[in-house]
């Protein structure tokens, strides 16, 4: 992919389109355009299971007439298509209600500095190079004990892209981004024991990804210690997440601050600026501008500028997160989260996974989460897990078919510590969290 090019040209769309919008009645306008080129390769057993290649791209243009909002997409690029396409939306928004909310961005909010974010990495989408990753990946872990009895498979992905806004302030901006993954999943099997588990490497900088051989050896050894898992009965004790999956935590949190569920009132975080959520040890910050982020973004869906942001200080709550229109139902400004969170980063308390052990002294290691049983609403939290039973900080066995209850109010509160070593692999980095005292019952 030529990206100068192609941005150039994606550029020109995106202008063409909003003055279209203007010249057939809108009063403003947004429009975005991407367009991703990738390979993805997919192994089972040794063997090729898949082979795509994609190249997809395609415009979307929101107008306004007053307060009345359309929108429209197409994957047609032509002078002829984007009118059409510009016109239904208009037509649209002749049938929708009027909303004093609505609109574009406010103009002294929109970006104007466009900071490399060193996002951008690309190397050819080669299927042969694909191909001997993922093959690497899952004989590293089909041969690393003959207990790993069959594999999910593994996958190389590399997707190449360009991402342009514009609206009718003045910004029509963009830029370029790569993304690599590898992954791999495998079955583990001792005598009636069948357990199954994965492991996955991901950068914006192919050269940055784990080995092939670490990542299958890895899904090895978390496939092969979930061997031989018992069941607990019911008790209370504290509970350490491990950093894996220790960011669904303050997921919860992300969604209960967001505008959306703020102004429908559908948090049990309302009305909460201000206040101590935390223990005042625990810092949140948001670094949108990090260099080669999985989330860096100098500007967010509706072209307002990105900039860093505590979230949570001193155990606080500084910040909601906020786009256009839930700012304005609440009275308040956007502040650049159209589209999601910016590289948030949990602070830690600075122990070892090993000193997190012992701190845990008897309780519960949770290494993953199903189901959906938490309610934003109140905060109640109940989900299926499983993990490994620690006693004077020494794990004893695996355990699965638990589910683990509590309220996040109260479980936020009782956080002790936060691992130094981080999860890395998404939007929100922290590290392994112990929290004081959590419900565990067989499920």
């Amino acid at each position: 992919m030529q990206v100068e090019q192609h941005l150039s040209e994606i550029q020109n769309i995106v202008d063409e389109t909003l003055s279209f919008a203007k010249k057939q009645g809108a009063t403003a306008a947004e429009a975005s355009m991407s367009k991703v080129q990738g390979i993805a390769v997919g192994t089972r057993l040794k063997e090729i299971e898949t082979l795509e290649f994609t190249n997809d791209g395609g415009l979307g243009i929101v107008v306004f007439v007053g307060n009345k909002k359309g929108s429209a997409s197409t994957a047609d690029l032509s002078p002829e298509a984007l009118k059409l396409t510009v016109s239904k939306a208009i037509e649209i928004a002749k049938y929708t209600n009027e909303d004093e909310f609505t609109g574009v961005a406010d103009a002294d909010l929109i970006a104007t500095e466009f900071p490399d974010l060193d996002l951008y990495h690309p190397q050819p989408l080669d299927a042969e190079y694909a191909l001997e990753q993922a093959l690497k990946c899952e004989e590293a872990g089909l041969d690393s004990s003959s207990l790993i009895v069959n594999s999910d498979g593994a996958s190389y992905n590399a997707n190449v892209g360009v991402k342009v806004y514009g609206n009718t302030h003045g910004i029509n901006a963009g830029y370029p981004s790569t993304r690599y993954s590898l992954s791999c999943v495998l079955i583990a099997q001792k005598d009636e024991d069948m357990q199954r588990d994965y492991a996955y490497t991901v950068s914006r900088v192919a050269e940055n990804l784990d080995s092939p051989e670490f990542v299958g050896k890895e899904a090895a050894k978390e496939t092969l210690s979930r061997l031989g898992a018992q069941k607990l009965g019911t008790l209370k004790a504290p509970v350490l997440f491990h950093r894996d999956i220790a960011s669904s935590l303050f997921g919860h949190l992300v969604g209960a601050i967001s505008g959306g569920s703020l102004y429908r009132k559908s948090s049990f975080l309302l009305d909460s600026l201000g206040k101590e959520l935390f223990p005042s040890w625990l810092n949140i910050r948001e670094l949108p501008h990090l260099k080669q982020g999985l989330a860096s973004s100098s500007f967010d869906s509706e072209g307002v500028q990105t900039y860093d942001m505590d979230i949570i200080k001193d155990g606080a709550l500084c910040n909601y997160l906020l786009t256009s229109y839930s700012a304005r139902k609440l009275g308040m400004r956007s502040n650049g989260h159209a589209g999601g969170i910016h590289n948030c980063m949990v602070s830690d308390t600075g122990e070892s996974d090993e000193a997190l052990l012992k701190k845990l002294g008897t309780g519960l290691i949770v290494t993953e989460l199903m189901g959906q049983g938490v309610n934003i609403v109140n905060g109640d939290y109940s989900r299926g897990a499983a993990g490994f039973w620690v006693e004077n900080g020494v794990i004893q066995y695996p355990v699965h078919e638990i589910t683990i209850a509590g309220n996040l109010t109260d479980m936020y509160k009782n956080i002790v510590a936060v691992g130094k070593q981080k999860e890395v692999r998404g939007a929100l980095q922290t590290g392994s969290v112990l929290i004081d005292n959590m419900q565990i019952a067989g499920a």
